[in-house]
């Protein structure tokens, strides 16, 4: 089984995010942690760079959450919560990364309504049949420190867990 780094000296090269074979996601609890709300982000694209480092975007349209609920998502997309139509998108700059033997961390800026913030995303990398690579990995945000309050009588929980699994192909 190949290890991290060599994985990371096979991905030398630019790549492209297919989102077609990818999801972002997000869960967070809510009714005073009684229930927990599941949602997703059906349209984004990113790109990324390996080499000497490692460099990548990831940009979702906040609009495009759904949580299988239309009222929701409606407010989910007010200004209680993504703002989006102040703020359209959500980004994930990834500025580097720490190999490990089994997983990567990587270092990334979040920017959620304007508001940018350094987070590590822990991510296993895993290299398919047809070549591309999948990254797999969630981490934990508090939603105030991105402005997305919303939060009527202390019912939705403080913290949000991010994930994705992302499928790159080599340009």
């Amino acid at each position: 089984m190949p290890t991290t780094s060599d994985i990371l000296t096979a991905s030398a090269g630019n790549w492209t995010l297919v989102p077609d074979r990818s999801t972002v996601a997000f869960r967070n609890k809510t009714l005073w942690g009684l229930a927990t709300v599941t949602g997703r982000f059906t349209e984004f694209s990113g790109e990324g760079s390996a080499g000497a480092g490692v460099t990548g975007r990831v940009v979702v349209t906040a609009a495009a959450v759904r949580t299988g609920i239309a009222k929701r998502d409606a407010h989910l997309r007010s200004a209680d919560f993504f703002d989006v139509e102040t703020h359209p998108d959500i980004t994930v700059e990834v500025t580097g990364l720490e190999p490990s033997d089994e997983r990567i961390r990587l270092t990334a800026v979040l920017t959620v309504r304007g508001v940018s913030k350094p987070v590590e995303l822990p991510v296993d990398v895993e290299v398919l049949d047809d070549t591309t690579r999948r990254l797999s990995g969630q981490c934990e945000v508090q939603r105030d420190d991105f402005g997305v309050s919303g939060d009527l009588l202390g019912m939705v929980g403080p913290t949000t867990v991010l994930s994705g699994e992302l499928v790159f192909t080599r340009e």
